[in-house]
């Protein structure tokens, strides 16, 4: 048996929702008689929905304001970087349900990399430096920490990521801020750009386990058999665990345990033959390596949250890097808000306590649809047809004469 929810959101609803959040732990305030809080605030949420910028979202809504208006109104209104970060995460964690500090989470974090061309705005540690994408090896990096729990999907807490920024030191700061939450850690699910000894020492040290995958470094070993590395672990034929110990530059060691998981390719990615998996892991005993690539396996939710992410980010060519944080911090808020309508609005309870999320009530392109009409609806729409349609009308034989 199960306890029917209403399962209607409305418009109203989730504009109201949401620009309540952005009001209340952003800050966002009047700014002179033509950007009000409230007209601010739809214009962000109608850039974020529409996935356009400030300046097309001021010219398709007939009542606002200039689109240098706005954005002065912005940047005077904007504290420093580290205080919005604060705030950001303020409101990542204000609808966290309460059962999340019950039990141990299982949590990821990772970095994601907006690209970037042009200038640092003041300083050089503005732009991270990575792999090529793009057409580009500048960013502004980002990093996570997320909630790997069905129907629970939280972002806890974000950071935006200097280029002088350790990856230890931005977990580090990641961490603090969730354990601040009352969230116990079951185990965290990291990237292989973590495998490092300074991340691995930090993590033994704060007694937090984890699993990531292997990086394996170096030049294939001619004769498999006799090399010591990490490559090693890619030629064997069953599943099993081991150690390992690895030493970076400085001469600093780190141990930790190896799971190495084997099965076949069977035509996946048009190759045969066998495939080897490697994890390192440490402060918990897996039950099997197919249970390790599993779990393993859910942190691509992480991806997921990305890609959401983008699907209401405010698009910029700013050079401002607080102004970037601000619009990805929306975009976060905007996800969580949408999380936060599935379990508390459009789930269905069991007697026996137990939700039924109905993720097809609500799609995220749904959420944004709405936030738009609402905008549109308080500040009207205004569409140029002399832009948007051409004229068929025909030609006289003097204006033909004249072209």
């Amino acid at each position: 048996m199960r306890s029917r929810t209403n399962n209607t959101v409305s418009v109203r609803a989730v504009h109201a929702h949401a620009a309540t959040l952005i009001e209340t732990h952003l800050k966002i305030r009047d700014h002179g008689h033509k950007c009000r809080a409230v007209v601010l605030i739809s214009i962000l949420l109608f850039a974020a929905a529409r996935m356009r910028s400030i300046f097309d979202a001021c010219g398709r809504l007939r009542d606002a304001p200039s689109d240098q208006a706005v954005r002065d109104a912005l940047i005077a209104m904007l504290p420093e970087m580290n205080t919005l970060e604060r705030q950001i995460n303020a409101g990542l964690s204000a609808e966290l349900p309460r059962w999340l500090t019950k039990r141990p989470q299982r949590l990821a974090v990772d970095l994601t990399l907006i690209p970037y061309h042009g200038q640092p705005f003041l300083d050089s540690n503005e732009i991270y430096r990575s792999q090529p994408k793009s057409g580009t090896t500048h960013f502004h990096a980002y990093a996570s920490c997320y909630v790997v729990e069905h129907g629970q999907r939280f972002t806890l807490a974000m950071r935006w990521v200097a280029k002088h920024e350790s990856l230890k030191e931005t977990l580090q700061q990641l961490l603090k801020q969730v354990r601040s939450l009352g969230v116990n850690i079951r185990f965290l699910l990291l990237d292989r750009e973590f495998y490092s000894v300074n991340v691995i020492r930090y993590l033994q040290a704060s007694r937090t386990p984890f699993l990531m995958p292997v990086a394996h470094r170096g030049r294939k070993p001619a004769d498999p058999t006799r090399t010591k590395g990490t490559r090693r672990f890619l030629f064997w034929k069953k599943g099993g665990y081991t150690k390992h110990t690895l030493q970076n530059k400085e001469g600093c060691r780190a141990s930790v345990r190896i799971c190495v998981c084997c099965r076949n390719y069977a035509g996946r990615r048009k190759r045969h033959g066998r495939q080897r998996l490697v994890y390192a892991f440490w402060g918990f005993q897996p039950g099997s390596p197919a249970w390790v690539r599993e779990e393993y396996r859910k942190r691509f939710g992480i991806e997921t949250s990305y890609r959401q992410m983008n699907q209401c980010r405010i698009r910029t060519c700013t050079r401002n890097p607080v102004l970037r944080l601000l619009f990805v911090g929306i975009a976060l808020l905007l996800r969580n808000v949408w999380v936060w309508f599935h379990l508390n609005v459009l789930a269905d309870r069991h007697a026996n306590g137990r939700l039924l999320l109905r993720l097809e009530l609500l799609r995220l392109t749904t959420l944004t649809l709405m936030l738009q009409h609402a905008a549109e609806h308080l500040l009207g729409c205004r569409e140029d047809p002399k832009a948007e349609t051409p004229d068929w009308t025909p030609l006289t034989i003097e204006q033909r004469c004249t072209i």
